[in-house]
């Protein structure tokens, strides 16, 4: 049995008394792509921000690398160093392309970056770009460089929250294949996405949220071609699902 990077159990987030998730069980597999998938307003975004600890459950217990947390505590610092999260619509700052690659190393006491950044560069195809204002860049560029600013962090668990929304087939393929060197090198990846073909083709489990409780999890394979749930099987074929 694979080792476990999250145990989520009993957990609910509410905002103003309002509960938005409710999750009975959860397991996220060290080294697996768990793709998220389900129509807006679900709680595929929630779920993702528990995960990057950035907010607490409002009950239940979460543990990550060992670790359990709840309301009432939470999780330190390095513990949160080791995720990372890229969200839809990158936040770049008003400096270079390297610059923005090199600022969360920088932030982390690293100076001599150099190398890093160029080889996060040249992983994403923007070495041509590394001086070039980042506020300058298309949407899927920014989108590349968000993915190079995280990669070069090497965190044990990156989270995308709709990578490649809005953007050209080109540049979805360039992110696709990153996403797939990113896990290859050993990174465990949770993603939400709202294209089901991509989640077919990274992910090695799926997972359907819908009205904030997690309908089926189970392997790529099996969810798609025999899903044990109809509204998966409603879902996976386009139905309209809520």
């Amino acid at each position: 049995m694979s080792e476990l990077v999250y145990q989520m159990q009993g957990v609910t987030k509410a905002y103003q008394g309002k509960t938005v998730l409710q999750v009975d069980a959860l397991d996220v597999h060290r080294g697996e792509i768990l793709a998220l998938v389900g129509p807006s307003g679900a709680g595929k975004s929630t779920l993702l921000r528990l995960l990057n600890m950035i907010e607490p459950p409002t009950k239940g217990t979460i543990r990550f690398l060992g670790r359990e947390f709840d309301s009432q505590q939470q999780a330190p610092l390095e513990l949160r160093r080791r995720v990372t999260m890229v969200f839809q619509r990158p936040v770049l700052l008003s400096r270079s392309v390297q610059a923005n690659v090199a600022y969360g190393l920088q932030l982390r006491g690293r100076r001599r970056v150099d190398r890093q950044v160029r080889e996060a560069l040249e992983s994403v195809g923007l070495a041509d770009l590394s001086t070039q204002d980042a506020r300058t860049l298309s949407g899927g560029e920014a989108q590349r460089v968000a993915l190079a600013r995280a990669m070069i962090l090497e965190p044990d668990v990156l989270l995308l929250d709709e990578p490649t929304a809005n953007l050209d087939p080109y540049n979805v393929g360039l992110i696709e294949d990153t996403i797939r060197q990113i896990n290859q090198r050993g990174a465990t990846l949770v993603m939400v996405t709202h294209n089901v073909f991509q989640a077919r083709r990274l992910a090695h489990r799926v997972a359907l949220i819908l009205g904030g409780k997690i309908i089926e999890v189970g392997d790529t394979q099996s969810f798609f071609h025999s899903p044990r749930d109809k509204r998966t099987a409603a879902f996976v074929v386009g139905d309209m699902v809520y």
